[in-house]
């Protein structure tokens, strides 16, 4: 059933050591002073130069501890971040991937030793999130031996069923009101303008209470595979969503 009114969940991307410390450390009050619990999705061993915004950060392990602690649901995203792959994913928004097309072998030998960094580091990764959305049927398989049974994405107003693991739809980049539904927002601290951190902060101020927990998704859902309503909701919001970013793409090189 779709919840009435709706439930939010945050999502922050791209956290590695030398994440962008202004672009993070501005949302820790946020967090705090609403009590949200976020899915915080770390790169375990990043070598995307793109990712390497602030030096690295000596505190970075402590602070991940400190949220997971408080609450917050730690994501393995990715390993590397290196989208070198042109794989088709089962959530085609980009055309690069770091997991989808690879061997199965090589995904479970990086998913492996990914998991094993933030294990080592005193965390304990509950959810995939695939760097750029990139994953494909081995990646589900592997996730599955490893122990990871819950993926951040897809397009669906509930949580549902595929490839033998639960996934919690990831639909929104910024705050967006909805009636009814379950909706995560997606947020990246490498690149989050003022103007998305002041609609975050205004939209907490007003739907605090709706927020939830990864936590709280997965002791109040029963999810299954989607129906025919949901698989046309996925379909109507992925084709949106590719529209929207091939105008941009456009204008941004008129």
């Amino acid at each position: 059933m779709i919840p009435k009114p709706a439930q939010y969940l945050l999502r922050f991307d791209d956290l590695c050591p030398t994440v962008s410390r202004k672009g993070w450390q501005r949302f820790l009050p946020l967090l705090a002073n609403y009590e949200i619990k976020p899915i915080l999705a770390i790169v375990p061993d990043n070598q995307d130069a793109e990712l390497a915004v602030s030096p690295p950060d000596p505190v970075f392990w402590d602070e991940m501890r400190a949220q997971e602690a408080a609450g917050a649901t730690i994501a393995l995203h990715g390993y590397r971040h290196l989208c070198e792959s042109r794989g088709r994913s089962l959530v085609p928004l980009t055309g690069s991937s770091e997991f989808a097309g690879v061997t199965e072998q090589t995904q479970r030998e990086w998913i492996h030793a990914a998991l094993e960094i933030l294990r080592g580091h005193g965390l304990t990764p509950l959810v995939w999130v695939a760097p750029r959305h990139g994953f494909d049927h081995a990646t589900l398989r592997v996730l599955r031996g490893e122990g990871i049974d819950v993926v951040s994405d897809g397009f669906a107003r509930v949580p549902f069923t595929r490839g033998g693991l639960t996934w919690i739809p990831q639909q929104h980049w910024e705050p967006v009101e909805k009636p009814c539904g379950l909706w995560t927002i997606c947020l990246h601290p490498n690149t989050a303008s003022s103007e998305l951190f002041d609609k975050v902060d205004e939209f907490l101020r007003q739907h605090a209470s709706e927020f939830t927990s990864v936590d709280r998704v997965l002791a109040e859902y029963e999810p299954a595979s989607r129906g025919i309503g949901e698989l046309l909701y996925g379909a109507a919001a992925l084709a949106r969503i590719r529209a929207a970013r091939i105008k941009k793409n456009l204008l941004g090189s008129a």
